[in-house]
């Protein structure tokens, strides 16, 4: 499995990521998700801070994570 990190990826390597990772419908596009089933409007919005190099995929993941689940 190849990294995923910033420092071991291209801004267009990350796209690719994205895309792949959020491939539910198989045309690797989100075109007609927007976003909805993850509460988050735009899906590009969500992961552009990781596309953008500003923050890990994980700490993406982690900061949707902690804004929209709760326990109990």
């Amino acid at each position: 499995m190849r990294s995923l990190l910033i420092k071991d990826t291209t801004r267009e390597e990350r796209i690719q990521i994205v895309r792949q990772g959020l491939d539910f419908c198989g045309d690797s596009s989100c075109e007609s998700c927007s976003g909805c089933s993850m509460g988050v409007g735009s899906i590009d919005a969500m992961y552009q801070p990781y596309i953008d190099g500003e923050m890990e995929l994980s700490e993406v993941n982690m900061r949707h994570a902690a804004t929209r689940y709760t326990l109990g």
